[in-house]
């Protein structure tokens, strides 16, 4: 079951003999479930893809469905609305308020949404378990590291229940330790708890832990890799070598 449909998903900058077309009729679907990587050199367009996929910027052109919901016809409170039940985001900043604990950061979006306090305490308890940030749940921003602040926002993300999470270079701000941690976390989340995650990522490393990699090429779909029976070590050299047909260079941004 498809749980993201795109048709012909074109997007714009400036007008006329200033317009910049980023987004050259992308068609794309996702399944319920799957750990989809979004991968391409400086400038392909994957930032503005996953942007207009998850409602954050709008298509100059084209639709995008999720969960049977047709984005462009929606208005903006209906879109907000469908942002803050439906979908997830995790961003390469953590975006944390640092007047609130590490437990209050999480529990805010169900506060706003006024779930019942023990509804939100077992959702809270379950994710604080997995991510492994149970002994700082009581501590501030500023008191973590940044791989424990990704954590929190992953948790932040997974507690509303979304149905997919958007994830734009999740691990680009952390060492390569705690970046493998948020990965593995990550991984278990969409395999146990059956969570559709879209990720962009400029790492092969990252990528690797994905169950299908979309690769951009000056706006358009170039090719995809999935990974199917292979180790992710396989999957990795796989997607180094498309990489370096893409030109590995443009993999900086």
């Amino acid at each position: 079951m498809n749980i993201l449909t795109a048709r012909k998903v074109r997007k714009t900058y400036g007008k006329r003999f200033t317009a910049v077309e980023v987004l050259k009729g992308i068609d794309l679907e996702v399944s319920k479930g799957e750990f989809v990587g979004i991968m391409g050199p400086s400038g392909s367009g994957k930032t503005t893809l996953l942007n207009v996929l998850c409602s954050i910027d709008h298509v100059t052109e084209g639709i995008v469905e999720i969960n049977g919901q047709i984005l462009q016809e929606m208005k903006e409170r209906q879109l907000a609305a469908f942002r803050r039940d439906a979908l997830g985001f995790i961003f390469q900043d953590y975006n944390l308020l640092d007047t609130l604990t590490v437990k209050e950061n999480i529990l805010l979006p169900l506060a706003i949404k006024k779930i019942p306090h023990k509804a939100a305490e077992q959702r809270f308890q379950a994710l604080v378990k997995i991510l492994r940030i149970e002994d700082i749940i009581a501590k501030y921003p500023n008191e973590i590291s940044g791989g424990q602040k990704q954590r929190t926002s992953a948790a932040r993300a997974l507690i509303t229940n979304p149905s997919i999470v958007f994830a734009d270079e999740p691990t680009g701000a952390l060492d390569s330790k705690s970046a493998a941690a948020l990965l593995k976390n990550m991984e278990q989340i969409n395999r146990e708890h059956h969570v559709t995650i879209m990720m962009v990522t400029h790492d092969a490393v990252a990528a690797s832990f994905c169950s299908r990699v979309l690769f951009l090429k000056d706006g358009a779909l170039y090719t995809e890799l999935y990974k199917g029976d292979k180790t992710r070590q396989e999957f990795f050299q796989q997607i180094l070598s498309t990489q370096s047909v893409l030109g590995g260079d443009g993999y900086d941004d």
